[in-house]
């Protein structure tokens, strides 16, 4: 990890000299033999004198501190000592896009050098290569793609972390979001104007991001279509949180996915840790956004299921593994006010199904959330405060209830 990061940075510095040498004022741009060097709102901007090609080079950082209390039962009188504490880089992260040769050949990689944005906990090695992209644009309406990246699942998963309205995503998320997969994925837009409808689909391997050969068969598809019936939002608008562009008019987007993974080898598809026999499970997501002047409303639901969804290391039945079926669904709601201060509330629940009855995971889940906020310069410097419980009943115990209070601060920044 230590030399790949110290080949990535020196890379960057070498870049960043070679154009700050050629422009005689950081900000502007400034033409060159052989092309051009520009820092705008799309980052740090490398252009071909044809245009032909474009490399936009991006960073982001994430930094947050959890205060969370001790886990009690709710009988119990409150007791605001420390269970755990998190001072962390939650994120840090280098991404770069355009095209190459052709402006219809286009890129995105992403890279991420952060501990607990690298999966260590499953992997146990640092996964730094989060997205390596490349798409052919047939028309603004039509796309195809072959690489890793996100598969088109859940709304809230798709937007970019960088977009949220809160410091991180739901808990549903957590328990069902399908994340990045390596395989061909397309797009297609086949109704346009005052109404439009967003097709999505992905063949890919159903195992996550750098994985290494896995022997046998097994294959994940993916579907998703959108109905947007007032149509298009403000600057992309239906793919970050919070109405930042204040829309005029409602705007609304409704939309439906559908995950199918034959012989997956993790216990949440393509996240997860490894499972001891492979199984089969399907996920529907159903989600919906609304936006008008300032205030920006989203819900979505959830559901995996698994035939035979538990797996054993051996006869004894002690060590085991299993997919995370059930369901879960939440909603948020927010108001950004035209000083840039915003307001926003979360709730979310998940529900273990009753084939995991007996084992650890056999919980529901209850997540209550208030954020305040203020964006500096939209998602791209922001700071708020996180307040939160949450509550987890232990099916297996007589439903007895736990709950647990936390306070988060968090600031990012990036270009």
């Amino acid at each position: 990890m230590g030399n790949v990061t110290r080949l990535l940075l020196g890379i960057c510095t070498i870049v960043a000299a070679i154009g700050v040498t050629s422009t005689s004022a950081f900000g502007q741009a400034s033409t060159m033999s052989h092309g051009s060097f520009d820092f705008n709102s799309d980052g740090v901007v490398f252009q071909s004198a044809d245009s032909n090609t474009r490399v936009m080079m991006r960073f982001r950082m994430q930094n947050w501190a959890t205060y969370t209390t001790k886990t009690e039962d709710v009988d119990q009188d409150l007791d605001l000592s420390a269970g755990s504490m998190d001072f962390a880089v939650r994120r840090l992260r280098l991404r770069f896009g355009g095209s190459l040769y052709d402006p219809r050949l286009t890129f995105n990689l992403q890279l991420s050098f952060s501990r607990s944005d690298q999966d260590w906990t499953d992997t146990q090695f640092p996964n730094i290569i989060r997205d390596a992209m490349i798409f052919w644009n047939f028309s603004p309406t039509l796309q195809v793609g072959f690489g890793q990246t996100k598969l088109p699942g859940n709304r809230q998963r798709v937007i970019s972390s960088a977009d949220l309205e809160q410091p991180d995503r739901s808990i549903v998320n957590t328990a069902f979001n399908l994340d990045r997969d390596f395989g061909f994925q397309g797009f297609w837009r086949p109704i346009t104007g005052s109404v439009i409808v967003n097709l999505r689909g992905a063949v890919s391997t159903g195992d996550g991001r750098n994985q290494p050969s896995i022997s046998g068969g097994g294959l994940a598809y993916t579907a998703r279509a959108e109905v947007l019936p007032f149509g298009a939002f403000k600057n992309g608008g239906d793919y970050f949180e919070g109405d930042l562009a204040r829309e005029e008019k409602p705007k609304l987007s409704v939309g439906v996915s559908y995950h199918h993974n034959d012989n997956q080898t993790k216990t949440r598809g393509p996240l997860g840790r490894s499972l001891y026999g492979r199984r089969t499970s399907n996920v529907v997501y159903a989600d919906a956004l609304l936006k008008y002047q300032g205030f920006s409303l989203y819900t979505e639901y959830a559901q995996r299921t698994s035939d035979n969804p538990i797996t054993y290391k051996d006869t004894t039945r002690k060590d085991y593994a299993a997919v995370f079926v059930g369901s879960g669904y939440m909603a948020q709601a927010s108001y950004i006010f035209p000083s840039m201060w915003n307001v926003g509330a979360r709730y979310a629940v998940v529900d273990a199904g009753n084939q995991l009855a007996g084992l650890a995971e056999y919980q529901k889940q209850v997540n209550m959330s208030g954020v305040v906020g203020y964006y500096i310069n939209k998602h791209r410097i922001k700071a708020n405060l996180e307040l939160g419980t949450n509550r987890i009943t232990l099916l297996n115990s007589g439903s007895e209830v736990q709950h647990s209070l936390y306070a988060r601060f968090n600031m990012e920044l990036g270009i």
